[in-house]
């Protein structure tokens, strides 16, 4: 076996050292998290933890008598600790599961195969309790990021559209008001028949009470409960095992309806939501023209500062969806711009011929 250099061996006890406090900074997120948590998913986040905690113990077994002080984790994990004191668990679910996946465990010798596994198995773990948190909120992120973007994107290009045509600014100011409340009143309204209609469909769907009120005389040994689970989807096998454990329990299942029902959420909500992102985002390229801009100065800040603004809703959107957060800024970005810029050069000719 080569015996490192003194510099060699400096080297590696700075990584073990900074290894073993990231494992111990990453113990403290999940027991944070495990916190705000109750249940199954609690017991996960705190499993997790005591895994963490067998590698500190292997680290710690690597480093013997030249532990050294106390070490910080790295500023992602600590970060994390931060966001998951202070913020909600899906936004820490989402990061630390791609930082799970990017561990450098599977590149360095003196971690174990079982360790760099761990890891793996970590990442996966934690997309399936963010999948969790991402159904719990689906119905009101949508309507968020939806609302504030079409209200950055929409409003910008009417700002731009309208102004190139060279009126004065205050034409285009109440143009931009206009747009803003015209939008947001669409966006609220459409949301919630949207939300009210999904509900209207799956209850539809769902087994209705005199349907669980007839289970009690149904025929053992000639009934028709296993259509139902037929028609659903369910192969021949599959429905009489379904039927089966119904008659047993007497209890007509619901086909996920509840779940269903959460993700979907509430038409009120969706649409209040809606409403107010949209016009926070339809805001953002009426401010410069609100505070006295003009000209080729109100549509650079105006540009400027949604660009920021889609940038921004873009690298949310990838964080919460697992994604990478700067693909879709630049994503958003790009789509932005480009309707921006079609309604500027639409306006800048119809300006000309009207000129």
């Amino acid at each position: 076996m080569t015996v490192p250099s003194s510099r060699a061996r400096a080297a590696q006890l700075r990584r073990w050292r900074q290894y073993l406090a990231d494992e111990r900074a990453e113990a403290a997120v999940y027991r944070e998290l495990a916190d705000r948590k109750q249940g199954v998913e609690r017991e996960i986040l705190l499993g997790l933890a005591d895994a963490e905690g067998r590698h500190e113990a292997h680290w710690l077994a690597l480093l013997g008598d030249e532990v050294g002080p106390p070490r910080r984790g790295d500023l992602r994990t600590r970060s994390l600790a931060w966001l998951a004191r202070h913020f909600g668990s899906l936004f820490v679910l989402a990061l630390a599961q791609r930082a799970e996946a990017r561990s450098p465990y599977e590149v360095d010798a003196d971690a174990t195969d079982r360790m760099a596994a761990d890891e793996r198995i970590h990442g996966e773990v934690l997309r399936g309790l963010a999948a969790r948190s991402r159904r719990r909120v689906a119905g009101s992120f949508r309507a968020a990021v939806f609302g504030a973007n079409d209200g950055l994107v929409s409003n910008l290009a009417l700002v731009l559209g309208i102004g190139a045509t060279g009126v004065p600014a205050a034409t285009v100011l109440f143009t931009g008001i206009a747009g803003l409340l015209a939008g947001a009143l669409s966006m609220g309204a459409g949301e919630y028949v949207s939300v009210r209609s999904q509900r209207e469909l799956l209850h539809a769907s769902t087994p209705a009470p005199e349907s669980q009120a007839a289970l009690a005389d149904l025929d053992v040994d000639a009934n028709e409960l296993a259509l139902v689970y037929r028609a659903r989807g369910m192969t021949e096998r599959e429905a009489e095992l379904a039927a089966s454990r119904v008659l047993a329990t007497r209890h007509l299942d619901s086909d996920d309806s509840e779940e269903a029902d959460e993700a979907i959420g509430s038409a009120w909500s969706a649409a209040i939501l809606s409403f107010c992102f949209f016009a926070s985002g339809a805001l953002v390229p009426v401010l410069p023209y609100l505070f006295g801009a003009s000209g080729l100065a109100a549509v650079a800040i105006a540009a400027g500062a949604v660009g920021v603004a889609l940038l921004a809703t873009g690298a949310i959107v990838g964080i919460l969806s697992g994604a990478s957060p700067l693909k879709r800024a630049l994503r958003q970005l790009a789509i932005g711009y480009g309707a921006a810029a079609v309604t500027y050069l639409l306006g800048l000719a119809f300006g000309t011929t009207l000129g």
